[in-house]
């Protein structure tokens, strides 16, 4: 998946930063105090630093035995300088200083606002939630500035709607890491299958759903097919909200009964009927604050943020430090990294402020010693976290805690985990595994083996999963039946049980061991029909398949 700027710095967009390198100097100093405003002191070109040199060639996938491939020079190597560039309109040269970037950026909105509106008892209940919440509206509003110029940009280009542009104000107030508890994540709160669908990596290292830049083109690529397939915005948004499936189903069955088929007449859940009422109660408040007795934060017409790219492994830590900013503000621009190093080849740049922009290209070029402190590590095999750590070296205790393995887990074969670079680990990770890097872990028990047994008169799903110490939901999945089910007398019933015990029923119904003298006198019995024989209730056999 690529996000809307490229992966690698081509040789065209290298030409026109060099051009943006004059109005860029002037970023130096720029204090972002809001999201939006800025001053602009003046400064030198050479403050921006040389431009970046091209990447070295892609590296090799790491070999089958979990040791990375060496792709690129030791750490200690000094690293050039990026240029920073506008993500979005990477061709204009940027300049704080022209007019139409201290024009108010709400106004621009407005005036491509296109959708018509909705009007109704639905919408006055919500313009009423947000007026009596005048400090939630204004926290929702400072958050959404950052990101806010980039969606506009990116709507009118496709020559979409800016009503669109409040969507995320509906969805998770701005909040590019919230988390919904259909597991939906981001600021366009995407859930995994649909993020998938519109390709937005979820793996080891990052979550693109919550990736500001990837995330709003995967939300905006929705919105238009949606638009497409119903010919109407807030049917579009409908579907968005709540599947396209839902809403093509209710449009049929109004059609059916003869009924109009538009937004406000449809039979829908809910939260899907105050959905587009609640962005036409924002678009209202947007548009007329002062109706509300609410105030806008001042938001100017320019970008927020600067896209710098990155070229080598860089840990969260040392990018922070060389931005000069706070971790919680790198985060917010940057929310998508699982892990606290940036993979050069699945996050090929990082989202800072002007300002830290600056800082970071003119820092970098100076900066001694390794860029990452970590890297990634492929379980050759199924292993116990013990066994890995022994491989990779590190105490188990860390190799459990970076990687969040539970306790009682295996680390299934193929696995990437996150483990210190080292003295022999001095390689950046390969694409293969910055953009599929998975964890597979699995319980840490005995081997299973298959037991088949008559049910008895009044046996159930739920005692037979009492005898054996198993749950009803696996009894009930090994003899393909409902939990509830009752076993007919005779009826052959399937249960797996552990290597280490070899349990019976008794008549009293309790799960024994057999004896020594048991297992011996039942040794020609099992040899000769090639299945082992346990009595599981007086006069019942047991017969005991090997898995």
């Amino acid at each position: 998946m690529t996000t809307p700027s490229t992966r690698h710095l081509g040789s065209r967009a290298r030409v026109w930063a060099c051009a943006a390198l004059l109005p860029l100097a002037l970023l130096a100093a720029c204090a972002t105090q809001t999201p939006g405003t800025a001053t602009v002191p003046a400064t030198t070109a050479a403050s921006i630093g040389t431009l970046a040199q091209p990447r070295a060639d892609a590296p090799a996938a790491a070999p089958r035995d979990g040791t990375p491939a060496t792709v690129h020079a030791a750490p200690s190597e000094v690293a050039a300088a990026p240029v920073p560039v506008d993500p979005l309109r990477p061709e204009v040269r940027l300049d704080l200083d022209d007019r139409s970037a201290q024009t108010d950026l709400w106004a621009r909105v407005r005036r491509g606002f296109a959708m018509p509106d909705l009007d109704g008892e639905l919408v006055r209940n919500r313009e009423q939630w947000y007026a009596t919440r005048p400090d939630y509206v204004q926290r929702m509003t400072e958050r959404g500035g950052r990101y806010l110029f980039h969606i506009v940009e990116e709507l009118e280009r496709r020559g979409m709607p800016t009503e669109l542009a409040l969507l995320p104000f509906i969805e998770s107030a701005f909040n590019p890491q919230a988390m919904s508890s259909a597991k939906a994540s981001g600021m366009w709160q995407f859930i995994p299958s649909t993020g998938k669908d519109f390709s937005l990596k979820q793996n080891v290292f990052r979550d693109d759903r919550r990736d500001v830049l990837a995330s709003t083109r995967a939300a905006l690529d929705y919105l238009q097919k949606l638009n497409g397939m119903f010919g109407d915005w807030h049917l579009a948004l409908a579907a968005y909200n709540w599947g396209e499936g839902s809403v093509s189903r209710a449009i049929a069955r109004n059609q059916k009964l003869g009924l109009p088929t538009d937004y406000a007449s449809l039979k829908m859940p809910d939260e899907t009927a105050y959905y587009v009422p609640k962005l036409q109660a924002v678009k209202n408040i947007v548009a007329r604050p002062a109706d509300f007795g609410l105030t806008l934060p001042a938001l100017r017409n320019h970008p927020y943020f600067l896209s710098v790219p990155i070229e080598r492994d860089m840990d969260v830590a040392v990018a922070v430090r060389l931005a000069g900013m706070s971790m919680d503000e790198f985060q917010t621009l940057n929310p998508q990294m699982n892990k606290p190093v940036i993979l050069a080849a699945g996050t090929p740049q990082v989202l800072l402020p002007y300002d830290n922009a600056n800082r970071f290209v003119r820092s970098l070029p100076q900066h001694r010693g390794p860029l990452a402190s970590w890297t990634a590590w492929v379980a050759p095999k199924t292993l116990r976290p013990s066994e890995a750590a022994h491989q990779i070296g590190i105490p188990e205790a860390q190799l459990r805690e970076v990687n969040r393995i539970p306790a009682r887990m295996l680390v299934k074969a193929g696995s990437t985990l996150l483990v210190p670079r080292g003295e022999h680990r001095q390689t950046d990770v390969p694409v293969a595994i910055a953009d599929n890097a998975v964890m597979a872990l699995a319980p840490d028990v005995p081997p299973l083996r298959k037991m088949s047994l008559k049910a008895g008169r009044k046996d159930t799903v739920a005692s037979v999963a009492m005898r054996y110490r198993v749950s009803a939901v696996q009894v009930a999945q090994w003899n393909s039946v409902n939990p509830a089910y009752h076993f007919k007398p005779g009826q052959t019933v399937v249960v797996f049980v552990a290597n280490a015990v070899k349990a019976t029923k008794t008549a009293r119904g309790k799960a024994t061991a057999h004896s020594a003298a048991t297992r011996t006198a039942a040794a020609p019995q099992r040899k000769a029909a090639g299945k082992s024989a346990y009595t599981t209730r007086a006069g019942k056999s047991v017969r005991v398949a090997r898995t």
